[in-house]
């Protein structure tokens, strides 16, 4: 009889490995638990051994069905367990979760697209600091010291001579102080400004700027490339123009304007009935603005142009207010 039980041990360690899910460990109660079960056989069965033998036996089986019952709870608690954290990790009634594609913001696919059409036509990409030095952001750039821009209603100042650059023009002179000419570069970048909040302006913006220095430039080139430039971005059938402007670093000064894609150049809010958008600013640069680079202005000559970003990106996509740009609005943003 002992050698029965012990060969009846050594099935249930085998049996209790092969314990994966409810329905294994139901076959296990079932085969050594249950009336008909192993175990209750062998109470059956002590009744044809000797009187003496008795009380042995029968606490080597109280031994076994114990273990088995042990087993039994411990596996069930276990199932039960991982089967209510399984439970709480995944509902297989919920539909399925969709994979959002992330895309780029309007003003990054902007300036991508502007950045491209540049350098086809040869222009390098440079940046700079957006820390940047008073000698660099004004006074480099033929900003006489009483200029409104230098008031402190305009610009963000760090400290006497140290300010949040209010465009990215200062770039211009740190490229032409290490550069010879001819100079061809772009210049995208974060400014600042220190103007109230609206629809139309915000204290953060971006810019990309343009500059090329060489013997022989001239405003009919400027004007060439910058046709080109609203032609590829805008299309080829938009009308443009010309006004005379004044900026402190370029003389002539001029800005451009296209007619209004979104009404065909007959009027409407958004240019504010005139038929034109204005775009850019640009001019031919200075001569006053060479003395700081070392540069002979009786030999070089050369063009600067400016843009803003955002509000290419306006008009581009039909936005008619900054601030939505930087509220990171999902809605909006999933729109592009």
């Amino acid at each position: 009889m002992l050698e029965k039980i012990k060969e009846i041990e050594a099935k249930i360690e085998q049996d209790i490995l092969n314990i994966k899910n409810s329905e294994d460990l139901e076959n296990f109660r079932l085969k050594y638990l249950s009336r008909k079960g192993i175990i209750s056989e062998l109470y059956d069965s002590i009744k044809s051994i000797s009187i003496e033998e008795r009380p042995s036996i029968g606490k080597k089986i109280n031994e076994l069905k114990a273990y088995c019952q042990q087993v039994y709870a411990e596996k069930k608690k276990i199932l039960e367990e991982f089967s209510e954290k399984k439970s709480e990790q995944i509902d297989l009634s919920l539909p399925g979760r969709r994979k959002w594609l992330g895309s780029l913001h309007p003003l990054t696919q902007t300036l991508k697209e502007i950045k491209l059409i540049f350098q086809r036509m040869g222009f390098d990409v440079a940046d700079g600091p957006e820390i940047e030095e008073d000698y660099y952001n004004f006074e480099a750039l033929n900003f006489p010291p009483e200029h409104p821009a230098r008031d402190m209603q305009d610009t963000f100042f760090i400290s006497d001579k140290v300010l949040l650059r209010t465009h990215t023009s200062p770039v211009q002179i740190r490229v032409m102080e290490r550069t010879t000419p001819p100079v061809r570069v772009i210049i995208p970048g974060r400014v600042y400004r220190n103007e109230a909040i609206s629809a139309r302006s915000y204290c953060l913006f971006h810019q990309v700027e343009g500059l090329y220095v060489d013997t022989g430039v001239t405003f009919s080139e400027l004007k060439g490339t910058l046709v080109s430039f609203a032609k590829q971005f805008f299309g080829s059938s938009l009308k443009y123009r010309f006004r005379p402007s004044f900026f402190p670093f370029t003389e002539p000064s001029a800005e451009m304007d296209i007619t209004c894609f979104l009404c065909d150049g007959k009027g409407c809010r958004v240019c504010k009935q005139t038929g034109w958008l204005e775009i850019l600013g640009c001019g031919m640069v200075d001569p006053n603005v060479y003395k700081y680079v070392g540069y002979d202005s009786e030999k070089y000559t050369g063009y600067a142009f400016g843009m803003g970003i955002e509000r290419i990106s306006m008009l581009r996509y039909g936005i008619d207010d900054i601030r939505i740009l930087f509220d990171n609005d999902i809605r909006f943003l999933k729109q592009f």
